[in-house]
């Protein structure tokens, strides 16, 4: 069979399977003057680079979602068992 490349793009997503090593890896990451997405140092498709503000600014929006998701859950587990207590009704 002939080799495969492991590295490239597909359809303008670029992929990478060659082993990364730790400084690879770092300075995947943390990439000045690049924008907001860079190529992945490991798999298929874009991450973030952390070198721009823009990342910040995505990162704490979806921590603040993530958040919020958890806090409204353990407020519907507690209504739901305030809920779940008989209620005695009295008919005349």
């Amino acid at each position: 069979m002939a080799d495969r490349p492991s590295s490239g793009e597909i359809f303008g997503v670029p992929y990478n399977f060659d082993r990364p090593s730790f400084r690879n890896l770092l300075s995947s990451y943390w990439q000045p003057g690049e924008g907001m997405l860079v190529e992945k140092p490991f798999g298929i498709g874009y991450t973030v680079n952390l070198a721009n503000w823009r990342s910040w600014i995505v990162l704490a929006v979806a921590g603040a979602l993530v958040w919020q998701e958890t806090k409204s859950e353990s407020e519907d587990a507690e209504a739901a068992s305030d809920e779940d207590e008989p209620v005695e009704v009295i008919v005349d």
